[in-house]
């Protein structure tokens, strides 16, 4: 379990409360947390649980936004098999981490599992209101009401309503590789290099990694049973995806293949429909036209 975090302790505090009333054994997971740089309480809030969890606490001087460099750093200290990527704030259920582990498990092929997120949305909408409903000592209430009254649905709800949970076989699964709450196996996560450094704003260094994911074999799945809640926070839709359309840039140059290209339609094409579109131009794999560009 890797969580990058900068300078927010109380959330912090949230997510590592949740993840000490976990269902595995405490012995059994082990909690990376990777302090980008923070000047606020973030050490002391981490420390405080080192009697409570398998915790390890890692701080980084500041060198600006560096979550992909972050999370690296977590990802290459890990012992454990099987790697599951939070954000800070996230609350897992308490039977999240044995959810992933349990996607894992009889399968000879790698999986990039993402979990269920309730609560998160880009532009903050009912963040007050959000925030009055989580109860913070118990998510798992939490999240049964908000599943009985389907409140604050994962924002992704209408793509695996469409496709099912079992997406694996779209031409570009990777898109929906949201690290706030994901699983993969620590030797995969290295020998496809982690997180590209290169990407030093917000946005695209986790579908980037999920490419990458994908190209290496990894089957993609969604796990519900896996859920958590991402508590609202301070941020800015303009501002995000100003960041993240650069990065989608980025990305596009840096593979070069027709499927990549198509992030640049990002908003003209919705997020969603783009392996709809991928389809419906019967455009060739990204492994395929790699492999057909190399033996020429």
């Amino acid at each position: 379990m890797v969580i990058p975090t900068y300078n927010r302790a109380e959330l912090l505090r949230h997510t590592l409360g949740a993840l000490a009333r976990q269902t595995l054994p405490l012995d059994e997971y082990e909690v990376i947390v990777v302090d980008d740089g923070s000047d606020d309480h973030t050490a002391e809030v981490a420390r405080s649980f080192e009697s409570r969890l398998n915790l390890r606490y890692i701080f980084r001087e500041r060198e600006g936004y560096r979550a992909a460099k972050t999370r690296n750093v977590g990802i290459w200290q890990a012992r454990a098999e099987i790697c599951v990527l939070f954000d800070c704030g996230v609350l897992p259920h308490s039977g999240c981490l044995a959810a992933h582990l349990d996607s894992h498990r009889d399968t000879d092929r790698p999986v990039a599992v993402t979990g269920y997120v309730y609560c998160y949305n880009f532009n903050n909408d009912d963040a007050d209101l959000m925030n009055r409903t989580i109860d913070v000592t118990d998510p798992d209430a939490t999240i049964a009401l908000l599943a009985e009254k389907r409140l604050w649905l994962d924002m992704r709800e209408d793509f695996y309503t469409k496709y099912g949970d079992d997406y694996d076989y779209l031409p570009a699964p990777w898109m929906n590789y949201w690290t706030c709450n994901v699983s993969a196996r620590t030797d995969q996560l290295r020998r496809v290099g982690g997180f590209d450094e290169d990407f030093t704003a917000w946005g695209a260094e986790d579908i980037d990694l999920g490419y990458r994911l994908h190209r290496d074999g990894a089957r993609f799945v969604l796990n519900r049973a896996a859920a958590a809640i991402h508590c609202p926070h301070d941020k800015t839709e303009d501002g995000n995806n100003a960041e993240a359309d650069a990065n989608y840039k980025k990305m596009a140059a840096k593979y070069r293949t027709p499927i990549t290209r198509l992030l640049l339609s990002i908003p003209d094409v919705h997020f969603f429909n783009l392996n709809d579109v991928i389809s419906l131009r019967g455009m060739p794999a990204c492994a395929e036209y790699t492999a057909a560009r190399s033996s020429r």
